[in-house]
């Protein structure tokens, strides 16, 4: 498979914590997945990682995506990977478990099938050692949760192909990640080793008595933790360098580097003790909830981290924005025909909309409109490029009715009707539904084409407005929605 080929067919091996991300992430991309898994319990453990994995990517998109990719259970290796266009291998961390399966793969797969291990530390060169094509093998490490996390670190070994390396991180861009080509092949590779050294010194802290699980996971949270979400390590210590930089940061604390601070070289010994009081402590300080209880919170908070980067466009906000405009326009290029409503805006209601009533609270609605108008608006053209260029729509009149009501957790979308196509106006009437079909509220919105530069009204530009014209044709055969024109208190 060429680097520029689409890829429609992905082959996961293992159903696990990590195998099902990695199946979400694809699915969610609108990508056939074949998952090969020999527990009888995979299709649940699979099912209980979607539930979570929807919710997060419902709230994570907030608008149009590519309908999702099927999902094929096979009762073998060669049935899931006999078509694929990449191969995705994420059994136990065992050499001779993930041996065999390389060799089952390669009396099944096309020579020329790129294979990608999730491995988190064994070396490639040891992964491919006893492969006909070890050329075509590369790992490919995520971090839990794959369907949230866009990191993937790349890496090859002694006689992993330049083109399957390019390959990896052409698909995996393709899936919304960021890449990270590791250059050395080295045990653990590069976020681990930080991992591994950070889990080292907490371990000795807990065991010297010096602080608990709870008090541990507080300083990073509270600290380090938020600073390195958004800006990394060796960044966030330039900012402490203050004007004079890295060079003055390094003068100041460098010398600390050789106090006995740390104990990054030792490893306590994990006694019955140390491991029973390491268990007491992490089950009372979140023991109150379950799991999934646990990762629907991890994931609510990572998807808020991730959506207030993208407001940025800054670290990982950068990579879910490029995937997000890829998303939508490859729904676009899906559309409905110009004489069918537009779906303009998909979502799951978020726990944090909910009001002191239960359910989504009133400014929210006008949130989904919003997002429902700014939809209409790249459909027809004024996307970031032309925004910059320096034009843009105002809205100037919003009549909203709410009709019922909707709580947390619900699946909710919009369908939207242009009326009215004018010069500089644009008239939009919004409906907002629960996905049983159930009316939830309408939304009439005016808005004007302004000049950014001016800061006044003006006409949009030729093709805008061309594209603009042709929509609202298609809908002017739509009958009219009843509410369109109403004032409040205006009977029906």
């Amino acid at each position: 498979m060429k680097s520029t080929d689409k890829c429609t067919l992905i082959a996961v091996i293992g159903g696990g914590v990590i195998g099902g991300g990695w199946v979400a992430r694809c699915l969610l991309n609108g990508i056939t997945v074949n998952l090969y898994d020999p527990d009888p319990n995979a299709p649940r453990k699979i099912d209980e990682i979607m539930i979570n994995a929807k919710l997060a990517f419902g709230k994570l998109t907030e608008g149009p995506v590519p309908p999702m990719g099927e999902l094929h259970f096979t009762d073998s290796i060669a049935g899931a990977v006999a078509k694929a266009d990449l191969i995705i291998e994420a059994v136990p961390e065992r050499l001779d478990i993930k041996r065999s399966v390389y060799g089952n793969v390669e009396s099944a797969a096309s020579t020329d099938t790129l294979i990608a291990s999730s491995t988190s530390g064994i070396l490639p060169s040891d992964l491919q050692d006893k492969m006909k094509a070890p050329g075509r093998l590369v790992v490919a490490h995520p971090f839990n949760p794959v369907y949230l996390l866009p990191l993937v670190e790349i890496v090859g070994g002694k006689q992993t192909s330049h083109v399957a390396i390019d390959n990896a991180e052409y698909l995996f861009q393709q899936l919304g990640m960021h890449p990270l080509h590791v250059r050395k092949e080295i045990p653990a590779f590069i976020a681990d080793r930080f991992l591994e050294a950070v889990w080292r010194e907490a371990l000795w802290l807990v065991k010297d008595g010096v602080a608990t699980t709870s008090e541990i996971d507080d300083a990073i949270r509270y600290g380090f933790g938020l600073r390195w979400a958004q800006m990394g390590l060796f960044e966030t210590y330039r900012v402490a360098g203050g004007e004079a930089g890295m060079a003055h940061f390094i003068a100041q604390f460098g010398p600390c580097l050789k106090w006995p601070w740390t104990k990054l070289t030792d490893v306590p010994e994990l006694t019955d003790e140390l491991v029973k009081m390491i268990a007491n402590q992490s089950d009372l300080q979140s023991g109150a909830y379950s799991i999934r209880q646990l990762e629907q919170i991890r994931d609510d908070n990572l998807v808020a981290i991730l959506q207030q980067l993208q407001k940025r466009n800054w670290g990982a906000g950068q990579t879910v924005n490029a995937w997000l405009t890829k998303l939508k326009t490859t729904a676009i290029t899906a559309l409905p025909p110009p004489t069918k409503l537009i779906r303009s805006y998909e979502t799951t209601v978020p726990q944090d909309w909910a009001d002191y009533n239960g359910h989504m609270t009133e400014h929210r609605y006008l949130e989904c409109f919003s997002h429902a108008t700014d939809e209409i608006m790249q459909q027809a053209g004024v996307d970031d490029a032309y925004v910059t260029a320096g034009g843009s729509f105002f809205t100037v009149e919003t009549h909203i009715r709410h009709l019922d009501e909707v709580v947390a957790g619900e699946p909710i979308y919009v369908d939207t009707q242009i009326l009215r196509i004018a010069g500089k106006k644009m008239h939009l009437f919004h409906s907002l539904f629960h996905q049983s079909g159930r009316l939830l509220a309408t939304g009439e919105h005016m808005l004007l084409h302004v000049d950014m530069k001016l800061r006044r009204a003006s006409e949009p530009s030729a093709k805008v407005a061309a594209m603009l014209a042709e929509m609202a044709a298609g809908h002017a055969i739509l009958d009219r929605p009843s509410a369109a024109g109403c004032a409040i208190g205006q009977t029906l």
